[in-house]
């Protein structure tokens, strides 16, 4: 909560934008996540024009996600020590000025992905620290009483983005991969500015010493660890996601079983993201307000019935409405597992859980499409896919049964 916030929200789903601060937050994460999709697509384009070779796609994802996994230990700390909102305003600055240097490397003509990849390490430092900062601000910006109506809108936001940007992204590289870039430096240069408007949050405890250097480091896994609620939902969306991801079989499902087309494929991937859209802006207007464990329980269980729907159909209407309701199982799951790990999570400690759960999130999706691919290998894209959605269901009734303390909240409100 910041000094001139002070006060809840007045009932409605769009009352949390009367708090100034969080709007002008929401205008910066959307700005700044469009701007990234942007980037990914055109680099992805870009770098497979220049090479011709599949596996430097590959590594486009992984030089990105490498610095979170390697700096968890780091930039969480950074959030708990410093201030959030100049950690996300300088982190989209640094993102901002990687897009320019992607721009000036097409200017000069690129002979190879090698420059490329350069920078692309240096947006994965940028947001490594950027995650744990943004998911710790957020909660510092409205009152209690709308937080979780702030995470739907943030979600929305966010989904939005990763829906939109792509397209966008496709459509402005093929006018030239310098608009693309340069759409991208403006949007995140406008997202820093954004943050630098909200006003500074009231003062929080700063993390001093709760032992050693080392002990402030591992604080986020000490205290996941020791805290049931948060382990069990940071642990859930790991498995269920581990288990349940059928992102990386779509082209093949599009291709050889639905026989769809490249814009077949584009509705497989859209579906997913429309149901969540969809669903948070629900959850805007109609918040939980009892049984939220069970829930996030129901959540998971609807978003493993809905990749096994997805794996045995052949029917493409019936395969992009399974899509649809994945994404609607994995938001309602998000939704109540973020309000309760922020909300359970004290603020002295929010910025290293924030990185650990960013890194556990980031690892589900990367190896649950790894997973799906080398299963797929082994019984064919079918049965992976719905080896894994049973998975899912298996791990939401497994976490439910141990982890009974997080099954019996009720409110979303401590």
């Amino acid at each position: 909560m910041t000094e001139h916030d002070p006060a809840p929200a007045p009932a409605g789903s769009y009352a949390v934008f009367r708090h100034r601060s969080f709007a002008l937050f929401m205008g910066a994460r959307l700005f700044a996540t469009f701007a990234m999709q942007i980037v990914s697509v055109a680099v992805g384009w870009q770098i497979y024009d220049l090479t011709r070779d599949p596996f430097d796609l590959g590594l486009v994802g992984l030089l990105q996600f490498a610095p979170s996994l390697a700096l968890v230990l780091v930039t969480g700390a950074v959030a708990d020590r410093f201030g959030r909102r100049m950690i996300m305003a300088i982190c989209i600055a640094l993102e901002a000025m990687c897009a320019l240097a992607l721009l000036l490397l097409t200017l000069r003509g690129l002979t190879g992905p090698g420059p490329v990849f350069a920078v692309l390490v240096v947006f994965g430092i940028a947001r490594a620290f950027l995650g744990p900062a943004v998911g710790s601000l957020i909660v510092n910006l409205v009152p209690k009483a709308d937080f979780a109506q702030a995470v739907s809108w943030n979600t929305a936001a966010w989904q939005t983005a990763t829906i939109i940007g792509p397209v966008t992204g496709g459509l402005l590289y093929g006018l030239s991969p310098l608009v693309a870039y340069g759409t991208a430096v403006v949007l995140l240069g406008a997202a820093s500015l954004l943050v630098m408007m909200i006003a500074r949050p009231a003062e929080r405890a700063r993390v001093e010493a709760e032992g050693g250097a080392l002990d402030n480091i591992l604080g986020g896994f000490r205290y996941i660890f020791s805290e049931k609620v948060v382990l069990g939902a940071v642990s859930l969306d790991l498995f269920a996601v581990l288990l349940g991801g059928a992102v990386a079989m779509m082209p093949v499902f599009a291709r050889d079983y639905l026989e769809l087309g490249p814009w077949g494929l584009g509705l497989l991937r859209a579906a997913p993201g429309i149901g969540a859209i969809l669903t948070a802006i629900w959850l805007t207007r109609h918040p939980i307000r009892d049984h939220a464990g069970m829930m996030m329980f129901a959540g998971v269980a609807l978003f493993g019935a809905a990749t096994v729907m997805f794996g045995v159909s052949s029917i493409a209407f019936v395969s992009i409405i399974a899509l649809f309701l994945v994404g609607a199982g994995d938001m309602i799951s998000v939704y109540v597992r973020e309000v309760l790990i922020q909300m359970w999570t004290p603020d002295h400690v929010r910025g290293r859980v924030n990185a650990v759960n960013m890194v556990f999130v980031g690892a589900s999706n990367e190896l649950g499409e790894f997973r799906a691919g080398m299963m797929a290998a082994w019984i064919g894209p079918v049965g992976a896919v719905v080896f894994g959605g049973i998975g899912s269901i298996l791990v939401a009734g497994l976490w439910a049964w141990g982890f009974p303390s997080l099954r019996r909240i009720r409110s979303l409100d401590r």
